[in-house]
């Protein structure tokens, strides 16, 4: 996270009491961009500069603070767009087993979700009909438990699943099944997907799939998503339950993009 995301994200958890100095702050770092490309006509040069640019600056944001939260997701934009394009492969490259679709396709769409959340289950019904539909989409599963112990064995047990070949069967069994994630829930999902289940009982706690499940929370951090369902597709982020014609939408501008 750059300084300035962070400075950013700073002001927006701060108390409306404490707005003012937020703004102060945010003042810094606009200014500093301001200055960066020089300064406007009639403006002293230097720190006198700085200081009147800074001041127009705070007195804008004093009046009005609406355009914090709008730059804090601009710049959050650009740094998933630049980590985006440093680590494509890694992102785009499955945990073995933990994908579908044409393995082949032209157009790869990363779906970062939570057994547990809710959203994601109508977001894999979304992802189900795009495949159903567009025969060169490859799909890769990253599974991002964020909201409970119990959504992080699931996680375990779908890469257990994934290296007995059988990921989406007990993909699509846990998002079938109904009530919040329980390991009871999971054990059951396993026998409904046919898993080996002492080998999947050792999978629980077994240092790769622990590495793997450490490396999707460290992608999915690094690239500022905040909750589940969250999709990479082309150069896009998108968060939250965007719906199949969002998805379909974004799949159809990375293919035109190439």
């Amino acid at each position: 996270m750059t300084p300035a995301l962070a400075r950013l994200k700073a002001i927006a958890q701060r108390p409306i009491a404490s707005a003012w100095l937020g703004a102060a702050v945010a003042a810094g770092l606009v200014g500093g961009a301001v200055l960066a490309q020089g300064a406007p006509a009639g403006v002293p040069k230097g720190d006198a500069g700085r200081a009147a640019i800074e001041k127009i600056v705070r007195e804008y944001i004093l009046a009005n603070p609406e355009i914090i939260p709008e730059a804090m997701t601009r710049l959050q934009s650009r740094e998933a767009s630049r980590m985006l394009a440093s680590n494509r492969e890694e992102i785009e490259t499955p945990f073995a087993g933990a994908s579908a679709g044409n393995p082949k396709g032209d157009v790869s769409l990363v779906v970062f979700f939570d057994f547990a959340c809710p959203y994601c289950k109508q977001g894999s019904q979304d992802v189900a009909k795009l495949l159903a539909e567009d025969k060169n989409l490859r799909i890769i599963y990253r599974d991002f438990p964020v909201l409970s112990p119990a959504s992080e064995e699931a996680a375990m047990a779908a890469l257990s699943a994934a290296q007995q070949g059988r990921y989406m069967r007990f993909h699509d069994a846990m998002f079938d099944g109904q009530g919040r994630v329980t390991r009871e829930r999971t054990v059951a999902t396993v026998r409904k997907a046919g898993l080996d289940e002492s080998r999947t009982a050792r999978d629980l706690t077994a240092a790769p799939l622990k590495a793997e499940i450490k490396k999707n929370l460290d992608l999915g951090r690094a690239l500022g998503l905040s909750g589940t369902p969250s999709y990479i597709v082309g150069d896009r982020v998108l968060s939250g339950a965007v719906g199949y014609e969002a998805l379909k939408a974004a799949v159809a501008e990375a293919r035109a993009a190439g």
